[in-house]
């Protein structure tokens, strides 16, 4: 499932332009057929999520941190090219990071391993 879109938005979330990056990555989700649907809606809520917090607010990012997980969570660790597990050590360590008050680590990083 490598499209132009896809990687244009893999792009643009690994340069930290989350906002850009959920608009290309949402015109990706309407053409995909239904199985690849709630992965790329994960995607879609990281980059999100992300843009949330660099906004100042907390309380979207942290829900909607834990809506990508339990959508990524039903795809294998290697899905589209992605690393999935790289992502969710990261989105965990942010999750509680948040939910302690502490500050968050680097950003994640969408990374492609074909």
């Amino acid at each position: 499932m490598h499209s132009d879109g896809l990687l244009r938005g893999i792009e643009l979330f690994n340069a930290g332009e989350y906002f850009e990056a959920h608009e290309v990555l949402e015109d990706v989700w309407r053409a995909a057929p239904e199985p690849e649907r709630k992965f790329l809606q994960g995607l879609i809520q990281v980059a999100v999520a992300l843009h949330h917090h660099s906004r100042g607010n907390t309380v979207g990012c942290r829900s909607l941190l834990a809506r990508a997980s339990r959508n990524l969570s039903a795809y294998p660790v290697r899905h589209a090219g992605l690393d999935l597990t790289a992502l969710f050590q990261t989105l965990q360590e942010w999750r509680a990071a948040l939910e302690e008050g502490r500050s968050v680590p680097p950003p994640p990083k969408l990374e492609l391993t074909c």
